[in-house]
């Protein structure tokens, strides 16, 4: 793991050390530059030592002095991929490490190099003798990479906050993106906070010609449900085999350190089914779990994490996360955010990764499980949400939802007014946006009286109506466009974006186990059936996990990690007094907090929202604030 940084184009070596130093937190075992002012051409690098140790500082140059590179991630093929380079006639000056692997995969297959790649990942290789840069990110996003475009600069960074320390880049705030963010909790890519710059989506690579200034910018993969027949005909015990050989091949995979290594347990199926898989390639008492708890008894996990360390008798750590520890955590966590986050579970994120950043440097984790294999709640409502849809006239969805909103709201996680509230607000809108309506801050209708100038719908959704009409022509089912919206928007776009940013804040690596190449594969083929059955959510994982995992964790509902943002809401988390974006309404804003605050109305998906966006803004009276 690492930070990256770079530019093309005007500035000097002052912005490329400004903008490195602003990563010092995803890389604190050192730095490094590549700088050729003549050519206008700046490399940084920040250095978390995990393979390699001693000889795998970056930027690093091929043998030749040809190639050059920055790079942030892990490449769990490196060994196969070495193996076939050298067999090819490349030398390689490392013993095993990765980067060197990029570098001389680069110059046997060129732009075709991210194809090659089971890993995380995201770099910039300076090919000298083509006087081009080449920018790729892996295929889920797993690593983070910015760019800036305009006027005779080019620059990109592992962060936005490093972009905009290039003193020729201001922080102004893109509205559309600003907007994108109440209509879906999150800034889908390629859209970022800030005007002019651009987030690479997973899967993408480009290219940058130094000489004429031109940027190509391409998807090389994407996530695609493409159900297999021929897996229809093959015994359901066979399939859970194969599908419980791929996951513990994957966890192999991510074994790999140099480093201390350990992994996140929360007591669910997914981080269960990593355990599973570590303890088979490892003695168990070797393994190092770690978990977050909640004061609050219906958002608390605990008792389930320590029942699977128990059972395989792992090293386990615990830690109790309180609205007194979350009052201090909210300005120093929503501040250092690269964007805002509407997902309140960045909280005990950060806690879990500090905490583990205590004993180890690198964690494994259970991410994607749930979008792959259809783990949430909305995949279960689909059924009946076509049902009500079908037979309740247009007419009495209004009424429906007034009845709704009559309920006392309740502070407990998942609870039933809070799920009916959701679940009728995205029934209010016709099916393309079920799935983000029931997610976000804020539906479309609320998004006028927030904005003085509200986008049109088609572009606040754009992404989202694109991904529907691509599964109206592939004949995809309602639950498979539901699976591919997860997995290519929210996965993404959230829960990555989100361990990504908490973990890294702590100078912790994490890998997504269920993100293998292999296994996503098999995923993409497997026919819905195997993953969600009359009601039955994860039916295939469930059943390749049976014997390895207790029933009670196998069938206990699905829980998530959140937080009672609700209640600590309610009691008054800190409330900034910032300057709001130009033309938004600062009086929904209170007027809402003042509805949530006296019980009238449950707001807190947008209160947080609002909450995380407000300390990446300048307050509204500095002088004030210093005196």
């Amino acid at each position: 793991m690492c930070g990256i940084a770079g530019f093309a184009g005007l500035g000097d070596r002052t912005d490329i050390e400004r903008m490195t130093a602003a990563l010092v937190h995803r890389g604190p075992d050192g730095e490094g530059f590549l700088c050729e002012p003549d050519k206008g051409l700046f490399l940084g690098h920040r250095r978390l030592a995990i393979i390699d140790l001693a000889h795998g500082a970056q930027p690093m140059l091929d043998a030749e002095g040809e190639t050059a590179i920055v790079y942030n991630g892990e490449i769990y093929n490196h060994a196969e991929l070495r193996a076939e380079l050298e067999s090819r006639g490349h030398r390689f000056l490392t013993s095993h490490s990765d980067t060197e692997v990029l570098l001389q995969g680069y110059r046997a297959w060129g732009e075709d190099l991210p194809n090659r790649l089971n890993g995380m990942f995201a770099f910039c290789i300076y090919d000298r003798p083509r006087r081009r840069l080449f920018l790729a990110r892996d295929r889920f996003g797993e690593k983070p990479l910015y760019y800036f475009h305009r006027r005779g600069l080019f620059a990109f960074a592992s962060e936005l906050s490093a972009i905009v320390r290039h003193r020729l880049i201001e922080a102004e705030i893109e509205p559309l993106s600003l907007q994108k963010y109440f209509a879906h909790g999150f800034i889908p890519a390629p859209h970022a906070l800030y005007r002019n710059c651009h987030k690479l989506p997973g899967g993408w690579r480009l290219t940058l010609d130094l000489v004429g200034g031109q940027v190509n910018a391409s998807c090389y993969w994407r996530f695609r449900l493409r159900p297999d027949p021929r897996l229809e005909r093959r015994p359901q015990a066979e399939l859970a085999e194969e599908l419980r050989t791929l996951l513990f091949q994957a966890v192999r995979r991510r074994l790999i350190s140099d480093v201390p290594l350990g992994l996140f347990l929360s007591g669910g199926i997914d981080s269960s089914a990593v355990l599973a898989g570590a303890a088979a390639a490892m003695p168990a008492d070797q393994i190092k779990s770690f978990s977050i708890g909640f004061e609050e008894s219906s958002f608390d996990e605990a008792s389930y994490a320590r029942q699977m360390a128990a059972r395989y008798g792992t090293r386990h750590h615990e830690q109790v996360l309180s609205i007194g520890q979350a009052r201090a955590l909210v300005p120093e966590v929503l501040a250092r955010m690269d964007e805002p986050l509407a997902d309140g579970s960045i909280l005990p994120t950060y806690m879990l990764s500090r905490f583990t950043r205590e004993r180890v440097t690198v964690a494994l984790s259970g991410d994607g499980g749930d979008e792959l294999f259809a783990g949430y709640d909305p995949f279960a409502a689909l059924r009946p949400a076509e049902l009500y849809d079908r037979t309740v006239p247009a007419r009495l969805h209004g009424l429906a939802r007034t009845l709704v909103e009559r309920l006392p709201p309740s502070e407990r996680n998942m609870s039933l007014d809070f799920k009916l509230r959701r679940a009728l607000t995205g029934l209010s809108y016709s099916k393309p946006f079920w799935n983000i309506v029931w997610l976000a801050p804020l539906e479309p209708c609320d998004l006028a009286d927030l904005f003085a100038e509200s986008a049109p719908v088609e572009a606040l959704y754009e992404e989202i109506l694109e991904l529907w009409r691509d599964g109206e022509k592939s004949g995809l089912t309602l639950l498979e466009r539901a699976l591919e919206f997860y997995t290519r928007f929210y996965l993404q776009d959230d829960i990555l974006t989100k361990v990504d940013r908490a973990a890294m804040m702590c100078s912790l690596e994490t890998r997504a186990v269920f993100l293998d190449n292999d296994l996503v594969s098999f995923a993409e083929r497997l026919p819905s059936r195997f993953k969600f059955y009359r009601g039955r959510r994860k039916l295939l994982l469930k059943q390749a996990l049976t014997g390895l995992l207790p029933p009670e964790i196998i069938n206990r509902p699905k829980k998530g990690f959140g937080i009672p943002a609700a209640a600590w809401l309610k009691q008054g988390l800190p409330q900034p007094d910032v300057a709001l974006p130009s033309g938004m309404n600062g009086g929904f804003v209170a007027r809402r907090l003042r509805q949530h605050r006296s019980g009238e109305a449950d707001h807190r998906l947008f209160l947080w929202a609002w909450l995380s966006l407000a300390h990446k803004l300048p307050l509204a009276d500095p002088k004030a604030a210093a005196a």
